[in-house]
């Protein structure tokens, strides 16, 4: 029988807690951004066979077996209920908040158009405000993907049932 993806994941995060490692270190030791690497052990991202060995490098405890489930394609999913979770909801909060500037602002700088979460990265780091107070820097660094005119002369599964 195969193993639910939450206890893939907490066995991942336990070997990440075992290691007393935090994501930036595991980042730095693979070249990977700190949350890729949430995402890669919370099965939310795919490990790639050239990544393997540095992640299992950065933590030793992780097993053949839990190396090979992480290379499977994962069920990229959520639970609901995360929205109740404070950051997740001020995250939330934030892009509903400024999502219809940072729309026209992508729209101004590229036209009609949308940043992909595919080819996309994220990071979270943290600074010093001018205040000496801690801050959260989540940069979001997404391809742009520009909406197409639908010609149908452009349309490959029509063109082929034309010729036929």
């Amino acid at each position: 029988m195969e193993e639910s993806k939450s206890s893939v994941a907490s066995r991942l995060m336990s070997v990440k807690r075992m290691s007393g490692k935090s994501y930036g270190r595991i980042a730095e030791e693979t070249g990977l951004t700190n949350v890729y690497v949430a995402q890669l052990l919370r099965r939310q991202a795919q490990l790639k066979a050239d990544t393997a060995p540095k992640l299992q490098a950065a933590l030793p405890e992780l097993t053949d077996e839990l190396l090979q489930e992480m290379m499977k394609p994962p069920l990229r999913s959520y639970d609901p209920h995360l929205i109740q979770e404070p950051t997740v909801y001020r995250l939330n909060e934030a892009v509903m908040h400024f999502g219809e500037s940072i729309k026209e602002i992508i729209n101004e700088e590229f036209g009609d158009g949308i940043m992909s979460a595919i080819d996309f990265y994220c990071s979270v780091d943290k600074v010093k405000g001018v205040d000496g107070k801690d801050r959260v820097v989540l940069t979001f660094d997404g391809k742009y993907l520009p909406h197409t005119e639908q010609k149908s002369e452009h349309m490959v599964s029509r063109l082929r049932l034309q010729g036929d």
